[in-house]
């Protein structure tokens, strides 16, 4: 029994030392309570409709698939990202989603995109939904969204920091003809934002979307005001755009809800969804898919005020 107690006592002390040396955000998440899975976890995720097409509310992002990261100061973490996720560690977390109920992502349109989503489709008999992200150039406004609905994409969205540089520009035109163009090939068109002005200006000019894809978090990370900004900021006006959008009567997904990675999902999800987000598109690990699945599921039942209705 004593040699027990030593042994305990010997341990505890070594945890204490080992803990001295944790970074602050080491000690924020060994701190949090982990997350229970929950019972029944495979019945159908919550739902709503974009257009014809019904989508989860929880969406898969497709930045860490494509070995893109938000990672302030670091440069280390996209080329990690681009060895971490091989083309089985790609499809073993897209499974993964689908076993979840998750059963859409949104994705670009490039050619790393292209072999992935068609290798899992055909290959591996995936069904997860592609809503693309079209990238355009200004002397070649169509060729994305050409290419991601002949692949297969059940929806496409003009890429924000696209829409962003145009409406700065004064080319609402482009936009425009973009979602005409979108329209034409008989799938839901949305229009993508960093900058609250580019969805204001879009609204003023009648342009409207099927849906909007824009960011939302709290601004309530640590490095949100940090100057001068190195890749730090990712929702610049909340509050402006909660108030904003209760005037939008169509479809919202919300992205950066997580200001990558610097805010924890029962946070960031909880504020979105009740601050008038109707889907979330979220950047996942494989390792992080049921836990965040668990954590919405319980917040959109839990939910009983929100700043607008559900539209969608």
């Amino acid at each position: 029994m004593a040699s027990q107690i030593k042994r305990r006592n010997f341990l505890g002390r070594a945890c204490t030392f080992a803990g001295a040396f944790l970074s602050w955000e080491e000690r924020a998440l060994l701190a949090r309570p982990k997350t229970a899975p929950e019972k029944g976890s495979l019945r159908p995720f919550p739902h709503g409709s974009i257009g014809r097409l019904q989508v989860s509310r929880l969406i898969c992002g497709g930045n860490l698939i494509s070995g893109f990261a938000h990672s302030r100061d670091l440069i280390y973490v996209s080329p990690l990202l681009r060895h971490y996720f091989t083309d089985e560690k790609v499809f073993e977390t897209l499974s993964l989603c689908e076993e979840e109920g998750i059963d859409t992502a949104i994705l670009r349109v490039d050619s790393h995109i292209e072999r992935i989503i068609t290798r899992y489709w055909n290959e591996r008999g995936g069904r997860i939904q592609w809503i693309a992200q079209a990238k355009p150039k200004d002397d070649d406004l169509f060729y994305d969204v050409d290419k991601a609905v002949s692949l297969g994409a059940q929806a496409v969205y003009l890429q924000g920091g696209v829409a962003d540089r145009w409406v700065r520009k004064g080319r609402l035109d482009l936009v425009a003809k973009v979602l005409d163009h979108i329209r034409r090939k008989n799938v839901p068109a949305g229009i993508g934002a960093h900058a609250l002005e580019t969805v204001v200006a879009c609204e003023r000019a009648g342009l409207d979307p099927d849906f909007y894809f824009k960011t939302l978090n709290s601004k309530n990370y640590w490095s949100a005001n940090r100057k001068p900004e190195k890749d730090n900021i990712w929702a610049r006006t909340p509050q402006d755009t909660i108030r904003f959008m209760k005037s939008i009567k169509k479809p919202w997904i919300a992205f950066k809800v997580l200001a990558a990675g610097a805010i924890h999902p029962r946070e960031g999800f909880r504020f979105a969804f009740e601050n008038g987000a109707d889907f979330l598109c979220v950047g996942m690990f494989d390792f992080q898919v049921r836990e965040d699945v668990v954590i919405a599921r319980r917040i959109l039942r839990r939910i009983r005020h929100r700043s607008r209705p559900w539209y969608g």
